[in-house]
């Protein structure tokens, strides 16, 4: 990870799950906790469950629906707002992200949560980690209509914040999501190398990668 030109930025932008919320809570969820609950309710083997599952999952990947708790839980006729309340333990902060967090406050960033979870899944995870007090706005890509992978959402959030892309960082663990806010414009861009810590690095591809919050404080 390169050093940051931290005079070049005013305003970073930061997502969530697998950024500053570790991704296990949310991956454990998905792959584990739902496929198990929806087996029992639906009385069928885990095996079905998971067979008819995934290529829902697929199917709706990358759209606003597939972050979206209401339509989860019309779809599959289950509460997933009182699912996830079940494991909600498993909800953490990544090392040392309010230590970056609280430096960039210090230094004067305004400092934007854009998330693709819906409103109800950032009430909870609020509730777990304090969050909000770091932050100048948190903004749910579901008060838009339009997922982070779209353009459209770019365009919102700027209508809604008045941001420059030359002068803002994002940091995100999804390389199509860091994708379209290059493709908008966003100048600085990083990735994250280990959104879940119960699972292996990823290769991040074209875009450097946090490793280590703390060293990206250095300059700040």
């Amino acid at each position: 990870m390169p050093p940051m030109p931290w005079t070049e930025i005013d305003t970073v932008l930061l997502d969530m799950d697998g950024t500053l919320l570790d991704l296990h809570f949310d991956n454990h969820f998905w792959l584990q906790h739902l496929p198990q609950r929806y087996a029992e309710h639906h009385g069928v083997s885990r095996a079905l469950a998971e067979a008819e599952l995934m290529p829902l999952f697929q199917q709706h990947a990358g759209q606003l629906n597939w972050y979206c708790t209401d339509f989860w839980s019309r779809e599959l006729k289950l509460s997933i707002r009182d699912l996830k309340r079940e494991v909600a333990d498993l909800i953490a902060l990544r090392p040392d992200a309010d230590t970056f967090l609280a430096a960039l406050r210090k230094a004067g960033k305004r400092v934007v949560l854009i998330t693709n979870a819906h409103r109800d899944s950032l009430s909870l995870k609020l509730e777990r980690i304090e969050l909000a007090p770091y932050f100048d706005r948190l903004i749910s890509s579901h008060d838009y209509g339009f997922p982070k992978e779209n353009q459209q959402f770019w365009f919102a959030l700027q209508q809604d914040f008045a941001f420059e892309p030359a002068r803002s960082l994002f940091i995100d663990d999804s390389l199509p999501i860091l994708r379209s806010a290059r493709q908008y414009g966003v100048a600085h861009l990083l990735a994250v190398r280990q959104p879940d810590s119960q699972a292996a690095v990823k290769d991040t591809e074209e875009f450097a990668a946090v490793e280590d919050y703390r060293a990206l404080i250095e300059g700040l």
